[in-house]
């Protein structure tokens, strides 16, 4: 069973940056993505990423932020700039559409 563990959530400014992480347990690989939920809303998609780096973002978030991956090391990023307070939200970690991580808290706000 796979086991994800996010990291690197926290408290931004608008306008600032932030890069999460997301560690996947063992040596299987598949498709991984960020999902976030804001307060009151439902869970949305930010993005997703390939074994072979191909990704798909939100509207909401093209432009502004960037999926990677390290299939050496079995992690995914999310790097996010220009940061604005409708970005606060838990950020969720997926691994093949169907294991999830237990989420990291990001806040923009001044």
């Amino acid at each position: 069973q796979v086991h994800l563990v996010e990291s690197g959530g926290g408290l931004v400014q608008p306008g600032g940056s932030l890069r999460l992480s997301c560690a996947a347990s063992g040596s299987s690989v598949s498709t991984m993505g960020w999902y976030r939920q804001a307060p009151g809303k439902q869970r949305e998609l930010v993005g997703t990423i390939t074994i072979g780096g191909s990704t798909n973002y939100a509207d909401s978030v093209k432009g502004r932020f960037t999926i990677s991956r390290s299939n050496a090391k079995n992690t995914v990023y999310l790097q996010m700039n220009s940061l604005s307070p409708e970005d606060t939200a838990v950020y969720y970690c997926t691994f093949a559409g169907s294991i999830w991580g237990q989420g990291t808290q990001v806040t923009v706000s001044s």
